[in-house]
């Protein structure tokens, strides 16, 4: 069972960080292009960005659980006794990760509150770009290559 949801919590990771980039890219754009904010395109890359990466915690908050790098090497070795590289995996990468959620959550709830493209635009550029790196700040680069 870890296996299966590590592996997918792996790959799922490059999807949901290639669909935040290009919707941060997209807002970017649309903000900069005084765009319309269109209710197809606008609308449903910043909404599958926000799923995917939901998607994204839930499998990442089981995987933290049932995984021996997670919440059992915190009850193994304590606080104290973490390396720094375990100390990433087992503290800082799903904090973090769990602030960059509520960033893109926030950034969706905000932009449904306005009627202007450039409001829109605005507010999911800003807190999606602030979930994006945050998620970039806390990845464990060392296992993704490998």
């Amino acid at each position: 069972m870890y296996e299966t949801i590590h592996m997918l919590h792996s790959y799922l990771a490059y999807i949901a960080l290639a669909v935040l980039i290009l919707a941060v890219i997209n807002a970017i754009s649309g903000l900069v292009g005084k765009r319309i904010f269109n209710m197809g395109k606008d609308l449903r890359l910043s909404l599958f960005a926000l799923i995917l990466c939901h998607i994204q915690l839930l499998i990442g908050l089981i995987l933290y659980f049932v995984s021996p790098s997670g919440m059992s090497a915190i009850q193994e070795f304590g606080m104290g006794g973490l390396t720094s590289a375990a100390r990433l995996l087992a503290v800082e990468h799903p904090f973090i990760n769990i602030l960059a959620i509520v960033a893109i959550t926030i950034g969706w709830s905000r932009h449904k509150k306005f009627v202007d493209g450039a409001k829109k635009f605005k507010s999911i550029a800003i807190f999606y770009s602030i979930g994006l790196l945050l998620i970039l700040s806390r990845i464990p680069w060392g296992q993704w290559f490998n």
